[in-house]
């Protein structure tokens, strides 16, 4: 069996960390079984090299190799693609269409990010792993399948089982071998490697002198934590290669390039934090549309105290939005004033009462009947507009699937 260092060398992998090997060993080990195994690590760490690896090392190497990004498919479809469908078995199935399992008979289906899966899709799943049958969408007919099952995923299995978005039954199938592989910033002593590696790939790309850094800037580059990763290495390393006239990096200069040190001059590297954000689904979406709502409409109330504190006259008027755009003041007081309903109804009267020492509106219903359809709306807008169409960075922002989003693109027809 080949070496550990020939096997770095065939797949392109750099790096000697004792973890990063250990990881490796056990693929080989594994490969030439039917076994299945679940590849686990944060994104970006090189995840999709280990399925290769026990691919090619497997008696079924000379049988297709398919990668199937299962966060990538919408969830309408996926059922098709990885299965295939019969002819109407639903609008636009013009013809009989094989899926992955069968087109990959006899080699390896590699499953990237199958925490990402519908539950419906998982009980397909789990079938073809205990007895190898699948069946068509629109079909009755159950068809056999020998195929080797290689997944991976950046999720924390243990509590997406917790949370029941994932099958416990399913997990323990796929992760008859779990191969874990570390984080960058577990791996200091690889980081200036791979950075080299980038470094004078790129310079044969774009046909320029390779860039170096100074000492400064290698101790900075070794303490950053990476939470994009490899990825995120190679990201930054093309970017100071291209961007950058002088070859010897200082300091000062990478720091610009870094997320969250003295600048944060690449709005295109995620930084972990900014995708924990307060949504981490599309319920979780409305519910913080609701609370922004809720925090208007109090500012709004105080607002308009103050300003009948004062016997100050409050003319509400809407914008070309629909939403209170105006206030003005007079020194009238005890008389109902009109406001604009923003459902393009008459002009309703909303009466302004005295209590203790203050007047108050005690109707504001223009301000409650904002749209979640228009704010929902505006926030997937905002965050494509962010990420140039990205769906992906958009999806991870906002906190739902790339499949939701989507979905949500589709409705909106954006």
């Amino acid at each position: 069996m080949d070496s550990i260092q020939a096997i770095k060398q065939r797949f392109g992998i750099i790096g000697n960390d004792p973890i990063l090997n250990r990881s490796l060993e056990k693929a080989l080990k594994v490969a030439p079984t039917d076994i299945s195994v679940l590849v686990t690590g944060e994104s970006g760490v090189g995840k999709e090299s280990i399925p290769k690896i026990t691919h090619q090392f497997s008696h079924r190497k000379h049988k297709k190799y398919i990668a199937v990004n299962c966060g990538a498919i919408p969830e309408g479809t996926i059922d098709s693609e990885l299965f295939g469908h019969e002819k109407g078995a639903f609008t636009g199935a013009t013809s009989d269409r094989k899926g992955y399992f069968e087109m990959a008979d006899g080699g390896t289906i590699f499953l990237d990010e199958v925490g990402e899966l519908p539950l419906t899709t998982q009980v397909r799943l789990l079938r073809v792993l205990e007895n190898g049958e699948f069946i068509k969408v629109g079909s009755s007919k159950v068809q056999k399948t020998n195929i080797r099952i290689v997944a991976a995923t950046n999720l924390n299995m243990h509590k997406a089982i917790k949370e029941n978005k994932f099958r416990e039954d399913l997990y323990y199938r796929l992760s008859t071998v779990e191969i874990k592989l570390p984080p960058l910033r577990n791996r200091k002593q690889d980081i200036h490697l791979l950075f080299r590696k980038f470094s004078s790939d790129f310079a044969l790309k774009y046909r320029m002198p390779s860039i170096k850094l100074d000492e400064k800037a290698l101790q900075t580059l070794n303490n950053y934590s990476w939470n994009g990763n490899i990825r995120q290495l190679k990201n930054i390393a093309e970017q100071i290669s291209v961007l950058e006239r002088e070859r010897l990096i200082k300091n000062e200069i990478l720091i610009n390039y870094l997320p969250n040190s003295q600048n944060d001059n690449l709005p295109t590297i995620l930084n972990k934090k900014e995708n924990n954000s307060d949504f981490s689904n599309e319920r979780e979406i409305l519910y913080k549309v609701l609370f922004d709502m809720k925090n208007d409409l109090n500012d709004l109330k105080k607002l308009t105290r103050e300003l009948m504190e004062n016997n100050e006259m409050v003319d509400f008027q809407k914008d070309n939005e629909g939403l209170i755009q105006k206030i003005y003041s007079d020194k009238e007081e005890n008389i109902a004033y009109p406001v604009i309903d923003i459902k393009n109804k008459e002009n309703s009267q909303v009466e302004i009462l005295k209590e203790d020492k203050f007047q108050y509106v005690q109707d504001l219903e223009t301000t409650e009947t904002l749209s979640l359809h228009d704010k929902e709306l505006e926030l997937i807008k905002k965050s494509l507009e962010k990420h140039a169409g990205k769906r992906k960075l958009a999806a991870k922002e906002l906190g739902i699937s790339e499949r939701t989003l989507y979905r949500k693109i589709k409705q909106f027809d954006l």
